[in-house]
């Protein structure tokens, strides 16, 4: 059984060592620093893949997990970590990723905003149906599915509501989404391949809905929720995006207020706006907002969540089909892309309208680097870089990325 010193937390959540014979192993639930003891479960001609077996040499910054199931459950990845390590490592990745895959010369070091809740912070959460039909979450680097009797990521109303779920072996659902909204308000939706709905009984005051071939079906409720938002409610339809962090929403807000620069006379475009979480704080504050969203159900949420303002367009389709026949050039724009990241038109059209300000937000930090590189090469600057921690125990980063334009 191999010997291994640990040195290196990667994006993804595995942690680097070398073996005897140098090539690189990754060790899932490994601290830099620490001397494990392995197994070799996948063994390649450049590197491997270990099993932690025991730690030989414990980091000071390994806790006792949480939840019972962390080390099965692929769920969590930093459960065995304090949270200020969890913060320091993701801080690291996000400037290696900068660096490496932006070949940014030298990127400001991330400003790091916490989320005020390491658990009880999700407003969304999957489960997955094995064939006996109990919920669970995949295993790690496998499709194999674990059963879970707790888990300690979602909000209140959640926690309480997911362990009465009870699902027949034959029920035909695949996957399960719970979502949390005002005064925990619940939508749950299920997810299978039929085009017709199971019987589904539930009790009265929680939504529900099968989504399957036939498209969304309503069972029970509506398919919707109110979330609030620094004070400000929101129609999100189950179909649409939302931050799953409600809290860390509310960070991302005072975020982009405090580092924009804007006024009455700004014409701001929100490109992916989703359901206008971005749109509704800034339009009472400048010109004009232009939205561009291509989910159907995102657009309907837009409309009715900016409805009271007139100085906001919206536009429904891809960003780079939109971007380059916008007659209108935004001053300021903000991104919210998937993590594909900017598609490469979208990147041109953006580059050829030359916003003086554009705020990009990304949960993947390789295409972030991707995409600022080309922009840096284009004429921006970076001001600023935050890294926004939207989920605790996770290895995903979410961040937010400043620029500005070099005057000509």
């Amino acid at each position: 059984m191999p010997e291994v010193t640990l040195t290196t937390l990667s994006y993804g959540g595995d942690c680097l060592g070398r073996l005897p014979d140098g090539r690189v192993v990754f060790v899932p639930f490994g601290i830099p620093g620490e001397k494990v003891a392995i197994e070799i479960l996948a063994d390649n001609k450049n590197f491997a893949r270990g099993k932690l077996v025991k730690v030989l040499e414990p980091s000071t910054k390994r806790i006792e997990p949480t939840c019972k199931h962390f080390g099965r459950c692929g769920g969590c990845h930093a459960q065995h970590m304090t949270y200020e390590a969890q913060l320091e490592y993701k801080a690291a990745i996000l400037s290696e990723q900068l660096t490496r895959v932006g070949k940014l010369a030298d990127p400001p070091n991330p400003q790091v905003i916490q989320s005020p809740n390491q658990y009880q912070y999700r407003n969304n959460l999957r489960f997955h149906i094995n064939d006996t039909g109990k919920l669970g979450f995949r295993a790690p680097h496998s499709d194999r599915i674990i059963p879970v009797s707790e888990c300690h990521l979602p909000e209140k109303a959640i926690q309480e509501a997911w362990p009465f779920i009870e699902l027949e072996a034959d029920s035909g659902i695949e996957q399960i989404e719970l979502r949390c909204g005002m005064d925990g308000e619940l939508l749950i939706t299920l997810e299978g391949s039929a085009e017709t709905a199971p019987e589904f009984e539930t009790e009265a005051g929680l939504s529900a809905v099968y989504a399957g071939q036939g498209g969304r079906i309503i069972l029970a409720g509506e398919d919707l929720l109110p979330m609030q938002v620094c004070q400000r409610s929101f129609q999100v339809s189950g179909g649409s995006f939302f931050q799953v962090n409600t809290r860390m929403a509310e960070a991302m807000i005072t975020t982009l207020k405090e580092n924009l620069v804007y006024s009455g006379k700004t014409i701001l475009a929100d490109l992916y706006c989703g359901v206008g979480l971005f749109s509704a704080f800034f339009a009472g504050e400048v010109k004009e907002v232009i939205g561009v969203e291509l989910s159907p159900d995102a657009c309907l949420d837009f409309a009715a969540n900016l409805d009271e303002f007139d100085n906001v367009s919206l536009y429904e389709g891809a960003v780079e089909s939109v971007l380059p026949r916008l007659e209108v050039k935004a001053d300021v724009v903000i991104l919210d892309p998937p993590r594909a990241g900017l598609h490469p038109k979208a990147l041109e059209a953006l580059m050829a309208a030359k916003p003086a300000q554009i705020a990009y937000i990304s949960c993947d930090p390789a295409t972030l680097a991707r995409d600022l590189g080309k922009m840096v090469a284009g004429g921006y600057h970076i001001e600023k870089v935050c890294l926004l921690d939207l989920f605790p125990q996770t290895f995903h980063i979410e961040s937010m990325v400043f620029l500005s334009k070099h005057s000509d």
